[in-house]
């Protein structure tokens, strides 16, 4: 009761010891019965946790307090008017204080609200004679008469975006938007006499927003609102349709009768809110000998507590310590109580499922640092490996041999061939195998052809094709491992030897063979138009692969290294300078000359609008008035980009040389290089990638080594159309067999989908 920090009866002991402090609060809780035939409510809103939203299924608990003086535990009976105040004050401070669970929320999580456009209450209207009829909309540039959005400015009906699958629309109304600036247009078949359901997007903001003059914009062209009928789904009414019937049948083995699993190194994880993410890769990682070692079989827990810091809630290394003797040491994994039928007052029976346990203080440790993974929104399973392999690095910084992340980590090198003969080397360091998946290589193709023919001729007859006949791409893993050895053409690279930019040919190969290889599928791809798609594409993964002929070979005799002297002429000229016309309009508008030239600079002088845009909410930086220095633009600020951030960016379908491109002209911010990216898609077509002879062997020194065959372990599959949403699962194969772990549910898989993995983790097999 002095530091209001928790412990288990088996912890309590510990803590005296270590403190000294003999006075607890005893807190015990019972759970209550819940009636089985409790009626569940559909949900209404893309939320966990809150009114309208997916039920969490939290239990409820009946409390007991008491006070517990150590050594000896005597017990005092609380509330009671004979204690002192002081304790009696500190007590109501405790139950009156929030803890991890309160403190997230309550589990709760709400998709983000709309904002008023900043566009609705100045937007001009153009008085074409445009009249909308109640019905019979068709797209004004193509036959389409579903998903269509009713521009605002000038009246145009257009088609959406097409979706990854090919579905949606034509791309006709984004485009209307970028040959002539109009931002704002509601989406037809959602207008309602409730105006506040209507989808309204603005395509400047790139968000669906409100526009409080809605009425006075329809009225314009003729619309009246409140005699419409909703014909069409909201955007936010689709992700809701797609979180609650997603076809998760094969991933998550629907309809097939698991077999429940229960014991050390077989328990569930509760799911705090879209929180899969974290369980199943966790799942996957502590499945790794390095990891089970470290935190497991060579650390107790009271020896974690004795080393961790004052408050051991915000320490890793005990939060790790923690999750892993909770998850294998079997203690909590055992059949849950059923719930009962009241009315027949019938006693509780086992179930075949289990409790699991909530990891609220781990992911609250592991999230400190990630204003993201802080949230309860859905992640990334994929930036949240890389994440937790760095923080397990920092923590473990000094000390090698007791990182665990090394055993995941390997040596990536680079050979770029120039015109001039010579080439150049790069290495770094790595702890995923990011790979495209060249659906070229489909071995499938007959299959799919007659599938195409046969949706051409449903789509013509205004049909589509059932779930049974869809056929996807089969690719061989080889042939996506092939794609990232295969020779490529790196345009815009510059030669010191030739004193000039050029195209060089780039191969890679690995330098070392880590203990776990981990293989990230590049299923989110951008298609034209930087419209994201997800490749709906089996894998064909078998389960031992040899990667031996991966190895890079390094500098070969007869091989000449590209010069290393750096041409400072060409440095110079490099220089990102601000545009003066993008400057001399700013400055007209009465801006600052200085704050202009840093706008236009920063914002890689995409335009006028774009450099306001970023001095608007640049203008209290601390350092807006320091002069603009040359040394800002040194060559080590120019090469030095964050290998983690350029693999959080490769995960989102950009090739590798422009996303560290666009991390250098945004400083080294994700947000702002995809920024970057969607504001320069010409930057696609060329690299300042240069040439250099980085040949130090020392890139990869003392990394695990070994041979190139491995074995599959585990996968993490996701369910859902981006990694923003949908849903994370974890098979594994564990002890014979292969394990399927669905949050808190675990069992022996049947039929894992091996093909469908977006993360495969490989052992290497010893020699």
């Amino acid at each position: 009761m002095s530091t209001f920090l928790a412990f288990g009866k088996d912890c309590v002991d510990w803590n005296y010891e270590k403190t000294g402090n003999p006075v607890y609060l005893h807190i015990k809780q019972t759970k209550k019965l819940v009636p089985e035939d409790r009626p569940l409510k559909k949900p209404t809103l893309l939320a966990i946790g809150v009114d309208g939203g997916f039920d969490n299924n939290e239990p409820e608990y009946e409390e007991a307090h008491n006070i517990v003086i150590l050594p000896n535990y005597i017990s005092l009976p609380f509330p009671s008017v004979e204690l002192p105040e002081k304790v009696r004050l500190a007590v109501d401070a405790i139950l009156m204080a929030e803890g991890a669970e309160r403190k997230e929320q309550l589990a709760s999580w709400t998709a983000d609200k709309k904002e008023i456009s900043a566009y609705a209450m100045s937007l001009q209207q153009i008085d074409n004679g445009v009249i909308i009829p109640r019905s019979g909309w068709k797209c004004a540039m193509c036959d389409k008469t579903e998903n269509l959005w009713l521009n605002l400015t000038d009246g145009m009906i257009l088609c959406g975006r097409k979706n990854w699958d090919g579905t949606g629309g034509n791309n006709h109304a984004i485009e209307h938007y970028k040959e002539t600036g109009y931002p704002l247009a509601v989406k037809l078949g959602t207008i309602t006499a409730d105006l506040e359901g209507a989808d309204v997007f603005s395509y400047p903001e790139d968000d669906g927003v409100l526009d409080p003059l809605l009425a006075q914009h329809l009225a314009f062209f003729g619309i009246d609102f409140s005699s419409l009928q909703k014909t069409e789904m909201t955007t936010a009414e689709r992700e809701l349709d797609q979180n609650t019937n997603f076809d998760w049948n094969r991933i998550q083995e629907s309809g097939q009768e698991v077999e429940p699993l229960f014991g050390p190194g077989y328990t569930g994880l509760v799911n705090l809110g879209n929180s899969c993410y974290l369980a199943s890769t966790m799942q996957v990682v502590f499945s790794t000998q390095s990891f089970y070692s470290r935190y497991y079989l060579s650390q107790s827990l009271k020896a974690a507590f004795e080393t961790a810091p004052a408050d051991p809630t915000v320490d890793l290394n005990m939060q790790l310590t923690k999750l892993a003797h909770g998850m294998l040491s079997g203690k909590y994994s055992f059949p849950a109580s059923e719930k009962i039928d009241i009315a027949s007052a019938a006693a509780p029976m086992l179930s075949s499922k289990q409790e699991g346990i909530p990891p609220r203080m781990f992911k609250a440790v592991i999230a400190a640092s990630h204003p993201e993974f802080s949230s309860m929104r859905q992640q990334d399973a994929l930036e949240f490996f890389l994440h937790l392999l760095d923080q397990v690095e920092r923590v473990n910084a000094g000390h090698p041999e007791l990182d665990p992340s090394r055993s995941f980590k390997f040596g990536i090198e680079e050979r770029l061939f120039c015109p001039s003969g010579k080439v150049a080397y790069n290495r770094r360091g790595d702890y995923i195998l990011s790979l495209n998946i060249p659906l070229h290589e489909a071995t499938n193709k007959d299959q799919l052809e007659a599938f195409n023919k046969l949706k051409a001729e449903k789509k013509a007859e205004g049909k589509e094709v059932s779930g049974d006949e869809i056929v996807r791409p089969r690719v061989p893993l080889e042939a996506c491992l092939a794609s990232f050895s295969a020779p490529e053409e790196v345009h815009g690279f510059y030669s010191t030897a030739l004193k000039t930019k050029t195209t060089a040919v780039k191969t890679a190969g690995l330098t070392s063979f880590p203990d776990y290889l981990v293989l990230h599928m590049r299923k989110f791809v951008m298609e034209e138009g930087w419209v994201p798609k997800k490749l709906d594409v089996y894998i064909d993964v078998p389960d031992i692969i040899d990667i031996s002929h991966m190895r890079s070979k390094g500098i070969q005799p007869g091989e000449e290294l590209l010069p290393e002297a750096v041409d400072e002429g060409k440095v110079e000229s490099e220089k990102l300078l601000a545009n003066e016309e993008i400057v001399a309009q700013l400055v007209s508008m009465g801006f600052n000359h200085l704050h202009c030239q840093k706008a236009a600079i920063n914002t890689s002088n995409a335009g006028v609008e774009e450099a306001m845009n970023w001095l608007l909410s640049h203008m209290d930086d601390a350092d807006i008035d320091v002069p603009i220095s040359q040394e800002a633009e040194n060559a080590e600020a120019l090469s030095f980009v964050d290998q983690s951030k350029v693999d959080t960016l490769i995960s989102f379908g950009f090739q590798e040389d422009i996303s560290r491109k666009a991390l250098r002209a945004s400083g080294g911010d994700i947000e702002k290089a995809t920024d970057w990216i969607f504001s320069n898609p010409d930057a696609t077509n060329s690299s300042d990638m240069d040439a250099t002879t980085s040949s130090t062997p020392t890139a990869d020194a003392g990394l695990p080594d070994g041979g190139g065959r491995y074995r599959l372990i585990g996968l993490v599959s996701h369910i859902g159309t981006s990694t923003q949403c949908g849903h994370y699962v974890a098979h594994i194969y564990k002890d014979g067999r292969w394990v399927i772990f669905n949050d808190d549910k675990v069992g022996a898989s049947i039929n894992p989908p091996k093909d469908m993995g977006y993360l495969y983790f490989f052992e290497r097999l010893s020699s």
